[in-house]
């Protein structure tokens, strides 16, 4: 068995053919998959100096037959998903590349890396996958259509989406793919059975995790009489509170310096800390276990003993944003060390909690708060320009430059947004609702873990709801189901159910929280109604989140509905996806943003049909004006100019785009 690391390129280059064998199952890499290896290139190529990437391995066997035979073949043992998906996104970037005025670099990524150009027949392929999957990889390395309803065309489809919709380099991709990406071959002999390789590769047996790899390598560099005196102390109570997390906190460990690590890089940043930085093995294991104390109370606040920290820990956890837990790493070395008071530390914590559920509210692009938090400290504690203040203050101060929303956006986007869907928005949801409820200072507060979000005009309405809502209830019920203004707390929520409002409205009365009396005098609940409690429920989210930057300085985000919500407007310029679009209505403005969606998530539309039939579908029959989009469906346009700006973010927030989205516009005359 030979091993060695190498350059993809290397791998793929000459005239080779890779045969999967029988035994290996069809290609199954998801968009999960191919998204980690695209953000990894994206990330690659927007460097000066990308550094190699590690993709994993490829383990293969030579074949009895030789050159003279027609190609060097060998048995693809394992990494087959990485080298296949690798090609198919060749075939992409070869295509992009014969599409521009770059042919040149597409005939030699086709002639030199994806075929053995002058060989016959199947020699001609480089891989050869199971049966099952031939066709289908032929016709793309052909540059023939895609079969449809097949994930060797669904792949190819979506990185052919990706470099289409990016700004990099159709060169500087290429290069980054030959020269960065790398792969440990291991050449198995003739004597190695390959089908025993699999199994073993592929066994069900726990693999070694990173954790694994950094506690071999830190041992092998301690005294081997001191071991296990290092291990009970150190390295096992590591374990016990941490779990699975072991490997995830090492990460956050090493990013809390202020480097974005990623989680292949682990290991070798952990060597690099420990072979370059400064004292022993030992002095580092120690450090590690200190802040793995941190983290614990970080992943269950039940550890920490301060009674407000512990409820806002458990407040943060509700956002799910882990990538705040480097930042945190560092407050909590400072409060232990106290050069932070505990009183500090809450006030960090609520600040945290602020700018994530601002951002949230507003649909900021989460892309990118990973390097944000990983210097955050660092910049905080660290800038001379504002070594006067104090470190609160600066801590405001920087987030306020990264996209945080003022006032007039987070009060206009919390009255409309999508706040019921899936468990990441729902517990965003019930947060906010509590926190409203908790703000009141009731005198016997309720406990909130028996209480659920229960929707006042109900998720499936009956004849009595659609008479009482009016003509257009639908547009009514598709808009504002999931708004603030229309969720409340309850213990009976399955009692309720899809009753009418009166029978609502006699069981909010029986209710204990302040957040129900509102209903007590109410007379209907139709779409002025909810509206009204919307803002009423945002202004008091004002006071809760109150903004803690600096009002008078400029805020980008500020333009994505300033004059966008009245209806007195005329737009001008559409920003969607960090393009420009010129528009002249507001129907212009719907068309090319529902148009964006399905260029950019083409599966998801399908969600956005389901959820709003009112709005858009593929029977033109069902609409009183509508325009035919790029896959065929056609959209309503006979709406409002607030009904379109809200549809189009909510088809935003149902594809599950974090981009951002604003209509510059003029008041009409």
């Amino acid at each position: 068995m030979q091993a060695s690391e190498t350059k993809l390129q290397h791998i793929i280059e000459g005239t080779i053919q890779y045969v999967v064998p029988l035994f290996q199952r069809a290609y199954s890499w998801k968009k999960s998959e191919w998204q980690v290896l695209w953000d990894d290139i994206a990330e690659l190529c927007s460097l000066d100096h990308p550094r190699p990437h590690f993709m994993g391995s490829i383990v293969t066997m030579q074949t009895a037959s030789g050159p003279e035979e027609g190609v060097n073949k060998f048995l693809l043992i394992d990494g087959q998903q990485r080298l296949t998906t690798s090609f198919i996104l060749l075939c992409a970037l070869r295509d992009k590349a014969k599409q521009s005025r770059n042919k040149q670099l597409g005939e030699e990524i086709h002639q030199t890396i994806l075929v053995n150009h002058y060989k016959k027949g199947s020699d001609y392929y480089k891989l050869m996958p199971t049966q099952l999957d031939r066709t289908a990889f032929y016709r793309i390395i052909n540059n023939e259509s895609p079969i449809e309803n097949n994930v060797i065309s669904e792949c190819y489809l979506f990185f052919e989406r990706k470099i289409r919709n990016s700004k990099l380099e159709v060169e500087k991709i290429k290069r980054v793919i030959c020269n960065n990406l790398s792969v440990v071959s291991v050449k198995l002999s003739n004597e190695d059975d390959p089908y025993l390789v699999f199994e073993n590769l592929n066994a069900k047996g726990r693999p070694l995790t990173e954790a694994d790899l950094i506690r071999n390598y830190f041992f092998m560099r301690i005294d081997v009489e001191t071991q296990e005196e290092v291990y009970k102390k150190y390295w096992s109570p590591m374990e016990d509170i941490l779990g699975e997390n072991l490997t995830e906190f090492v990460r956050h460990y090493l990013t809390k310096s202020g480097k974005e690590i990623k989680q292949n890089q682990i290991y070798f940043e952990i060597k690099d800390l420990i072979s370059k930085g400064e004292g022993d093995a030992i002095s580092h294991l120690k450090d590690l276990y200190i802040f793995a104390n941190y983290y614990a109370k970080l992943l269950n606040p039940e550890r920490e003993e301060n009674e407000s920290i512990r409820k806002y820990l458990h407040r943060i956890n509700r956002l799910k944003t882990f990538t705040v837990y480097p930042f945190l790493l560092n407050c909590y070395d400072e409060l232990s060390q106290d050069r932070i008071s505990e009183e500090d530390f809450v006030t960090i914590l609520k600040i945290i909690e602020n700018f994530i559920l601002r951002r949230f509210i507003c649909n900021i692009p989460t892309r990118g708060l990973n390097r944000v938090f990983a210097l955050l400290y660092s910049q905080v504690s660290k800038d001379s320009n504002l070594a006067a203040d104090s470190f609160l203050v600066r801590l405001k101060s920087d987030l306020q430059s990264r996209n945080y929303p003022k006032d007039e956006e987070f009060k206009l986007r919390l009255m409309d947004v999508n706040l019921y869907g899936g468990e990441n928005r729902y517990e965003k949801a019930k947060l906010i609702l509590e926190s409203v409820e908790e703000y009141f200072q009731h005198k016997e507060q309720v406990s909130f873990d028996k209480l659920s979000i229960e929707h006042i005009m109900p998720q499936t309405l009956n004849d009595w709801w659609k008479q009482h809502l009016g003509e257009d209830w639908e547009s009514t019920h598709q808009l504002l189901i999931h708004s603030l203004g229309n969720l409340t707390l309850t213990a009976y929520n399955g009692e309720l159910s899809n009753d009418d409002f009166p029978k609502k409205q006699t069981h909010f009365q029986k209710s204990h929280l302040e957040l129900n009396k509102y209903f007590h005098n109410k007379k209907s609940w139709c779409r002025k109604d909810i509206e009204a409690r919307g803002e009423y429920l945002a202004d008091i989210a004002l006071q809760i989140w109150s903004y803690f930057g600096d009002e008078s300085k400029p805020s980008p985000q500020s333009r994505s509905s300033r004059k966008s919500r009245s209806s007195r407007t005329t737009p001008k310029l559409l920003h969607i996806f960090e393009q420009e679009y010129p528009v002249k209505s507001w129907r212009d403005v719907l068309e090319i943003t529902l148009n964006k969606i399905i260029d950019r998530e083409p599966d998801r539309f399908r969600d956005i049909i389901e959820q709003f039939p009112r709005f858009v579908g593929w029977d033109e029959k069902k609409f009183r004006e509508y325009r035919k989009l790029d896959n065929g469906a056609f959209c309503e346009v006979n709406l409002s100019a607030n009904d379109i700006r809200a549809f189009c973010q909510k088809a935003i927030e149902t594809a599950e785009i974090s981009e951002e989205w604003y209509v510059d516009t003029v008041d009409d005359k």
